[in-house]
């Protein structure tokens, strides 16, 4: 299968939680023969952090502006078996226009922010990547999120059908690595700073760390403003790439997961980094929101907190059960969370999206591994 994507970005991992999915997706539709077209236009905040260059059995189109990719897109959906339009894509309105002018044998939308173009559209704000004709020409609309996201998908914007396709991980890239002094805490927290993420992470990392003065807590990420109360007992880590991603889950006992406040509002929307922490064999702390149980076993597969006494608790854990935890979101997500399972979903998707006939009400699948 040839696919073409329009997409924000795969060539770099700088603030952004797409290009780690892509790569991995990439890398798995490679194995199972597919061939992957990604069109990113080349932004200015991007480009000192590129750090992939080419994809695997397929192709990176890097361009200036629209007009230099439009003969490119033109030539790659001539050929193509499907063509995908993601959220926060730059030139997503003049891509889906192209793409729904074509002969395109299945023309598909993936919001891998569907919470945020939810509570957005809800709110009567913009959401830049959906025209006003929102999602209704598309043959299928895939969500990062599940659960009502996909009704609230199909009416709010008029999707014809849309699916769960979430979050996953390459185990070739995270999977259990030697831990690294730089490194060493009790607790960490990997991701981009984010307004609606603050509080938790206050309660859940910041104020542990207040009470636990002579542990170590360590936070990595982009974008942390000048003021953020940092403590000293509080490692930084500007900007972490993927390839030191294994590494740095590794050297803590416990990481920490906290929930952007849309998709904990929306619930059923797994973050790539639970994922990601599980197949480094890692245990992992996160805020709860509905849906968690259907993707681990809180108590045995991840330990969940919503104040900072119940995060302080999980840190005062024994290594022993800490790793105990690890091992079983390990098993957890090698079985039903890497890259290889979410591309044959979206082939799947894809081919049945090809087949009309064959569709059925209701028949998108349940959280892998519920």
């Amino acid at each position: 299968m040839e696919l073409v994507v329009f997409g924000l970005t795969v060539s770099s991992s700088w603030g952004n939680g797409h290009a780690t999915l892509w790569r991995g997706l990439a890398a798995a539709l490679a194995r199972a023969g597919h061939r992957l077209h990604f069109f990113e236009r080349d932004l200015p905040f991007y480009r000192p952090w590129r750090d992939l260059d080419r994809l695997p059995a397929g192709r990176l189109v890097l361009y200036r502006d629209w007009a230099e990719a439009l003969p490119l897109a033109r030539e790659a959906l001539a050929r193509c078996d499907a063509a995908l339009v993601t959220s926060y894509c730059p030139d997503a309105l003049p891509a889906t226009a192209l793409v729904l002018s074509e002969e395109v044998p299945v023309r598909a939308f993936y919001d891998m922010d569907s919470p945020v173009t939810l509570s957005r559209a809800r709110a009567g704000e913009e959401v830049a990547y959906v025209g006003p004709a929102g999602l209704g020409g598309f043959d299928l609309v895939l969500s990062y999120a599940g659960g009502p996201a996909l009704a609230a998908l199909e009416e709010t914007f008029g999707a014809r059908r849309a699916v769960p396709l979430y979050g996953s991980v390459d185990p070739g890239v995270h999977r259990p690595a030697a831990p690294l002094d730089r490194f060493r805490a009790d607790l960490s927290y990997l991701g981009t700073w984010a307004a609606d993420r603050q509080a938790a992470l206050e309660a859940l990392l910041l104020e542990p760390a207040r009470r636990r003065p002579a542990r170590t807590f360590a936070i990595a990420g982009a974008q942390y403003p000048a003021d953020f109360p940092w403590r000293e007992n509080v490692l930084f880590v500007h900007h972490l790439p993927p390839a030191e991603h294994p590494a740095f889950y590794c050297s803590s006992s416990l990481t920490l997961n906290v929930t952007r406040g849309p998709m904990a509002a929306m619930g059923f929307c797994p973050s790539g980094r639970l994922f990601e922490a599980a197949a480094c064999g890692v245990a992992a702390l996160s805020d709860r929101w509905e849906g968690l149980e259907g993707f681990f076993e809180p108590g045995r597969e991840i330990l969940v907190a919503r104040t900072a006494e119940e995060a302080t608790a999980a840190v005062d854990r024994p290594a022993p059960a800490l790793r105990a935890l690890g091992d079983a979101a390990r098993r957890r997500v090698m079985a039903h969370h890497t890259a290889d399972h979410r591309a044959a979903e979206l082939v799947a998707y894809l081919e049945e999206a090809r087949r009309p006939a064959r569709r059925r009400a209701g028949a998108e699948p349940a959280p892998a591994g519920a």
